[in-house]
């Protein structure tokens, strides 16, 4: 019998830790699965081919063409007014063009344009990274203490349903008041509302996991251990210098400040000379009544300068480079902003910190004395009703702040991390 129920404790722990999700594995299947991640990584493949585009206007260009008409003459007069003989004919025309652009100023500016594309992408996908991962990792968390508040309230209701048993009792006994049931059930009332708040609370916490991360089973597999400590900067100057590196936001600003910039030399380019080299061969079958075959070789330089197209150009000039100064401002903010955000995020950090210990301290204070103030009140030193209750709450209101707490400077640690732009899936070893 006991090798039984040995075993089938063994079956269920086991069992239990199968159907856990680690922290790890729930930002790995956000990684991989995430839609809006997996729609931004197709960015890349469209300018990858838009680079190809681009590369395209470097090669020959090649036309094949072919042309079958039928004609019919109804009258046909010498210059002595005599009718001449009249000899239909049905032509066949094949023609094979092949042109190359010699010169193209332009060209060259659109396909660094659209490299500098393929790296805008990358950091663009970077940045929807950080994105998904620390909405994972506020999801993953909230679910957890979503469950610990549920806990802590459903509890905290037991407490209180055998504290109004117990004063019901007294009070039968003449050892307790009136006021001191109706305390009792108050508070019992109030916790019963926090518990339904509990419960709405955690189904919502599992909706937000399941749309962000996947699908889960069971709301309790998982495991707050888990949770791993990341490697942080030691200070907030090289916090600061990380970023400047790594930054998503500030990547991006500064590539399509580049990209501005070869837009206004396009612009520019559409004032220059351009020229084209082509070689047609065309070749014709029943020409006409006199020839039967004609086979042609024409090459053609063609160098074209546009002077002035009502002003149009000039305005396109103006135009780009009104935008380029536009992206050089948005860059300069952005420098700024990103010292900012950092301080702020390294700021938060600490100050979650120092509250984190704080506040694990007062759950402490808050457990002996609650422990004390109920032994004094069952053993009739003179503690009151009142004063187990509000022992109870300040324990609950501890025990609760405890969890956000927890909660909160795990969200510092990752969003400090997200300020640096090292939030991905290679710093944290998740593919």
């Amino acid at each position: 019998m006991k090798k039984i129920l040995t075993f089938t404790i063994a079956l269920l722990f086991f069992c239990g830790n199968v159907y856990a999700e680690s922290f790890t594995s729930a930002l790995k299947k956000a990684y991989k699965n995430n839609s809006e991640l997996n729609a931004e990584r197709e960015n890349i493949n469209v300018s990858e081919e838009e680079l190809k585009v681009s590369r395209s206007d470097y090669l020959p260009s090649v036309t094949l063409s072919g042309s079958k008409s039928q004609q019919e003459t109804n009258k046909l007069t010498n210059q002595s007014g005599g009718n001449a003989t009249i000899n239909d004919v049905d032509p066949t025309t094949k023609s094979l063009t092949v042109t190359q652009t010699l010169i193209d100023f332009g060209r060259g500016a659109e396909y660094e344009k659209k490299t500098i594309g393929i790296d805008l992408a990358k950091a663009k996908l970077l940045k929807k990274e950080q994105d998904i991962l620390f909405k994972s990792v506020e999801a993953y968390t909230g679910l957890i203490v979503a469950n610990e508040k549920l806990n802590i309230n459903r509890d905290n209701v037991n407490l209180l349903e055998r504290q109004v048993e117990s004063d019901q009792i007294k009070l039968e006994r003449g050892q307790s008041t009136l006021s001191d049931v109706a305390q009792s059930e108050s508070s019992l009332a109030g916790a019963q509302a926090k518990l339904i708040q509990a419960e709405n609370d955690l189904l919502t916490s599992k909706l937000n996991y399941e749309n962000v991360i996947g699908p889960l089973s069971d709301s309790k597999s998982l495991e707050k251990k888990s949770i791993f400590d990341v490697n942080l900067p030691i200070d907030l100057n090289s916090a600061i210098n990380k970023s400047k590196i790594n930054n998503p936001d500030l990547i991006i600003a500064q590539l399509e400040y580049e990209q501005s910039k070869k837009d206004t030399f396009s612009a520019k380019s559409d004032l220059a000379p351009s020229a084209t080299l082509s070689l047609d061969r065309t070749y014709i079958e029943d020409l006409s009544s006199t020839y039967d075959e004609r086979e042609r070789d024409t090459v053609t330089a063609t160098v074209t300068w546009p002077f002035f197209s009502g002003g149009k150009n000039l305005a396109s000039i103006r135009k780009n480079q009104s935008l380029e100064f536009r992206k050089k401002l948005l860059l300069d903010d952005m420098i700024k902003k990103n010292e900012t955000s950092v301080s702020s995020a390294w700021s938060s950090y600490q100050s979650n910190k120092s509250l984190l210990n704080s506040v694990q301290s007062q759950v402490r204070a808050a457990e002996i004395a609650n422990e004390g103030i109920v032994a004094e009140y069952n053993s009739g030193s003179g503690r009151t009703t009142l004063d187990v209750i509000q022992s109870n709450a300040l324990l609950l209101n501890a025990q609760i702040s405890l969890a956000d707490s927890e909660r909160n400077y795990i969200l510092s640690q990752f969003n400090l991390l997200k300020s640096i732009g090292l939030l991905n899936s290679d710093y944290l070893k998740i593919k």
